[in-house]
C-alpha cells in the first residue's frame, strides 16, 4: 500500500508530507482546494504524462515522492524488480518523478534511475486511478476485452502466450511473403543491388577477424624502436659478464657451499637454482624474439592500404570484418531467394498455412476461455449492480468472432487477440434490447457500472492502492449510500484513496483527511490534516448543509457515523 506521499512545488502545493493507512482514506474539502492536484501528482508518480505547468511559479522543479509497502513476496512488483534489476528490500518501494521547470522529467524507482515507461510499469502494479474521466475507457470496445480477460488473467495469460508466439510467427511469415512477392521492378533493383555488394565483399576476399590481426601487426611495426629497444635492454640487462644472470648464478653458488650444514640454506638453494634456470630460459626466449624482429616499411604500407580497405567497407556493412561477412552471408541468402522466388514463395505458402492453423487452435481455445469468464463475470456484474440500485440492468458480453460459419482457418484474419471482437452491452429498463454502453448510459449509471466492475476486479489486478476521483458525481440519496458501501467494500481487498463530496462517502472512511486552501508567505498554498472524530463530525455537517452549520447537521452526521460503523461490523472481512 501507499504509506507515504511527499509533494514539492507542485501546482499551488509548495510542500506536503501525507501518511496514508490501511483501508478506506477519505479527502474532502472546497472545491480548488487542492484535491484533485493531490490526485493528479500520484498520476504522474505512476508514469503519468507530465507539463512544465505542473512546476509551481517561481520554482525550478516539481518533485513527488512516493512509499510502498508490499508484504506479500508474489505481488508482480517483485517480477518487475528483478526484470530490471531494481532490487526490492525490506519489502519497500520508493517512486520518484521530478519535473524541471525547462521540460526534463526525471524518474527513479528505489533511487535507481529510470525511463517514464519503465516508471509507468511499476505504477501500473501499484496503483489504479479511477476518476469520472476513467470512465471513457468503458465507451471504447477496444478496452472491453481486456477487462474480460483480466477477469480470469491466469487462464487467459497463458493461452496468450502460447497463441501471441504462433500470431508473431505468422506475422514475420506473412511480412518475409509480402516482401518477396513485390512488382518485378522492385524487385529487380533488389537484385542488382545485392549483386553488386556480394560482388564488392568476395573481392576484398575478407578473412574471420583479418581486421583485429591486420591492427596488431601494424602496431607491432609502427612501434618497432621501442619494442626493439625494450627487448635488447631487458635482454642485456640479464645476460653477460657482470649482469643479472651471472649475480644469480654466483648466489646460487655460495648458497651451495653451506647447504650440507643448514637445512634452510639447503631448501633456499633449490629455490634460487629454479629461479637462475627460469632466467636462463627468459634471456633464450627474448633473445630468439629479437632475431625475428623486421623493420618493413613495404610490410607497414601493405597493411595501411589493406586496413584502408577494410575500413570502407565496415562503414557500409558492419562495425567488424565479422559483421561484414555476417552480413554477406544474409544477403546471400536473400539473393537465393529472389532468384528462386517462386519455390520459396510455395515454401512461405504452406509455412503461413501451417501455422495459422496453429495459432487458430490456440485462438479457439482462448475464445472458450473467454466465454466461460464472461459468463461467469456477467452473473457477478449483476449482483453487484443490484446493490448498485440498477437492479432491473441487464448486462451482457458481445462476441464477435472471425470463424463464424467458416470452416478453413485459413479464411480467418486472425488479429492481437485471437478472434475475438468484446463488447459490453446493456439495457437499463426491462424490454429494452441491449446497447453499447455509449449509447444507453446516463452519467450516474455510467459510474455505477465502472464500479462493480472494480469491486470485481479489485481481487484480480493485485494492485495495492485503488483511487477514486470524484466518481460519484451527480449521484444521491440511497444511490449516494450504494456507492459508498460498495467503496468501502473495495477497501477490504485494497487500499482506498477516495476524493469526494458526498458526505455518505466520506461518513464510510476509515481515515478522514481535509484538504485545505491558504495562504502562505502571500502565495495560495494546500495544506492537509488528519480529523479526529469530533472533526470529521463538523466536517461531515459543511457537507450536508453546504452553508451554516446547525445542531441538526452535526446530529445527521453523527447518525451518518453511527450507521457507517454498524455496516462497517456486519461486512465480512471488516476490520
Amino acid at each position: 500500500m501507499l504509506t507515504e506521499l511527499s509533494i514539492h512545488d507542485f501546482a499551488i502545493i509548495d510542500e506536503i508530507s501525507i501518511n496514508f493507512n490501511e483501508g478506506l482514506t477519505v479527502l474532502t474539502g472546497e472545491t480548488g482546494a487542492g484535491k484533485s492536484i493531490i490526485i493528479d501528482a500520484i498520476q504522474l508518480l505512476a508514469g503519468g504524462r507530465g507539463s512544465v505547468e505542473y512546476v509551481r511559479h517561481q520554482a525550478k522543479r516539481a518533485e513527488i515522492e512516493g512509499l510502498f509497502f508490499i508484504n506479500y513476496k508474489s505481488h508482480p512488483v517483485y517480477e518487475k524488480g528483478r526484470e530490471y534489476g531494481i532490487e526490492i528490500q525490506d519489502e519497500q518501494i520508493v517512486l520518484k518523478r521530478t519535473i524541471t521547470s525547462s521540460g526534463k522529467s526525471i524518474c527513479r524507482v528505489n533511487g535507481k534511475l529510470v525511463t517514464l515507461a519503465i516508471l509507468k510499469e511499476f505504477g501500473k502494479t501499484l496503483i489504479d486511478i479511477h476518476s469520472q474521466h476513467e470512465t471513457q475507457s468503458l465507451m471504447d470496445p477496444e478496452s472491453h476485452i481486456e477487462l474480460l480477460d483480466l477477469y480470469d488473467s491466469k487462464r487467459t495469460a497463458e493461452a496468450k502466450i502460447e497463441y501471441l508466439r504462433l500470431y508473431e510467427k505468422l506475422s514475420t511469415l506473412k511480412s518475409r511473403y509480402r516482401t518477396l512477392n513485390e512488382n518485378e521492378k522492385e524487385m529487380a533493383h533488389r537484385q542488382d543491388l545485392l549483386e553488386f555488394q556480394i560482388k564488392e565483399i568476395e573481392q576484398a576476399d575478407l578473412s574471420p577477424d583479418e581486421d583485429n590481426i591486420l591492427e596488431e601487426e601494424r602496431n607491432s611495426l609502427v612501434n618497432y624502436e621501442r619494442i626493439f629497444k625494450a627487448l635488447q635492454d631487458a635482454y642485456n640487462a640479464l645476460y653477460g659478464e657482470q649482469k643479472g644472470i651471472e649475480w644469480v648464478n654466483q648466489a646460487q653458488l655460495s648458497l651451495q657451499e653451506g647447504s650440507e650444514h643448514d637445512p634452510f640454506i639447503a631448501e633456499k638453494t633449490e629455490e634460487i637454482s629454479n629461479h637462475y634456470f627460469a632466467l636462463e630460459e627468459l634471456t633464450y626466449e627474448l633473445r630468439n624474439h629479437i632475431d625475428t624482429l623486421q623493420y618493413d616499411p613495404e610490410r607497414l604500407n601493405e597493411l595501411e592500404a589493406r586496413l584502408n580497405e577494410i575500413s570502407r567497407l565496415k562503414k557500409k556493412y558492419g562495425s567488424t570484418v565479422n559483421d561484414v561477412l555476417e552480413y554477406m552471408a544474409k544477403i546471400e541468402e536473400e539473393m537465393e531467394e529472389i532468384t528462386n522466388k517462386d519455390s520459396h514463395l510455395t515454401k512461405l505458402a504452406n509455412q503461413i498455412n501451417e501455422v495459422t492453423e496453429d495459432a487458430y487452435l490456440e485462438a479457439k481455445q482462448l475464445h472458450d476461455i473467454r466465454k466461460k469468464a464472461a459468463a461467469s463475470l456477467t452473473d457477478e456484474i449483476h449482483a453487484e449492480l443490484k446493490g448498485l440500485y440498477l437492479e432491473k440492468t441487464s448486462f451482457s458480453i458481445l462476441f464477435e468472432t472471425n470463424d463464424e460459419g467458416r470452416n478453413k482457418a485459413e479464411e480467418i484474419n486472425l488479429h492481437k487477440n485471437g478472434i475475438d471482437k468484446v463488447r459490453f452491452m446493456i439495457s437499463t429498463n426491462p424490454g429494452e434490447p441491449m446497447k453499447e454502453l455509449s449509447k444507453v448510459a446516463s452519467g450516474g449509471e455510467l459510474s455505477r457500472i465502472m464500479l462493480a466492475l472494480k469491486k470485481i476486479f479489485s481481487s484480480h489486478q493485485g494492485v495495492t492502492s485503488v483511487i477514486f476521483d470524484e466518481v460519484d458525481t451527480g449521484v444521491s440519496g440511497r444511490v449516494a449510500q450504494a456507492i459508498a458501501e460498495k467503496i468501502y467494500q473495495i477497501s477490504n481487498e485494497s487500499q482506498v484513496l477516495c476524493i469526494t463530496h458526498l458526505p455518505q462517502v466520506a461518513s464510510m472512511a476509515d481515515t478522514h483527511k481535509l484538504i485545505e486552501k491558504m495562504e502562505k508567505a502571500e502565495r495560495t498554498a494546500t495544506g492537509v490534516s488528519e480529523l479526529n472524530s469530533k472533526q470529521q463530525i463538523v466536517e461531515l455537517s459543511r457537507m450536508i448543509t453546504g452553508t451554516k452549520l446547525t445542531e441538526t447537521a452535526k446530529e445527521h452526521a453523527k447518525e451518518m457515523l453511527d450507521l457507517a460503523a454498524a455496516f462497517k461490523k456486519k461486512r465480512p472481512g471488516a476490520r
